[in-house]
Order: structure tokens, then C-alpha cells, then sequence
């Protein structure tokens, strides 16, 4: 049995013309769209912690970078100024 929002449910029932079994496919629909969205904002989190790993490596990598380009500098500058 899936579950629904007993809310909707009540408030589809005391609506005119609306039959009971209706409702309850209604409320039951609600219910799978509010779950569905609750598993995008878990993997959402999950991206998060993700991108953050990426941004540390992605510092390391631009001090790695620089650092050799200074060391590279300093060697060109040393052959040809000797």
C-alpha cells in the first residue's frame, strides 16, 4: 500500500463530485511527487560533499602548478643570465 497525504485526502473528499477512490489516487500521487523530490536533495547532498573533495584537489593541483612554473622561471632565468 503506498502512501498518501491525509490532508489532500480529506480536503479531495469534502470537494463536490469528487469520488473516494479518486481522492485517494490523488492524495496517493502527492505523496510519490514529495518522495521523490526528498531522494533529488539527498543525492543533491551527496554532490555537495563531492564538489568539495574536487575543490581541495583542484587547489592542491593550482600549487603543484605554480610552484613548477616558478621553478621553471627560475631555471630559464638562471641559463640564460650565467
Amino acid at each position: 500500500m503506498t502512501t498518501m497525504i491525509a490532508e489532500v485526502y480529506d480536503a479531495l473528499r469534502d470537494a463536490q463530485g469528487v469520488s473516494d477512490e479518486k481522492a485517494r489516487r490523488a492524495a496517493e500521487a502527492i505523496a510519490a511527487y514529495d518522495a521523490r523530490f526528498g531522494e533529488i536533495k539527498s543525492e543533491l547532498a551527496g554532490v555537495k560533499i563531492e564538489m568539495a573533495g574536487v575543490r581541495g584537489e583542484v587547489r592542491n593541483l593550482r600549487w603543484m602548478t605554480g610552484f613548477n612554473l616558478a621553478l621553471t622561471v627560475a631555471v630559464l632565468l638562471k641559463l640564460f643570465v650565467h
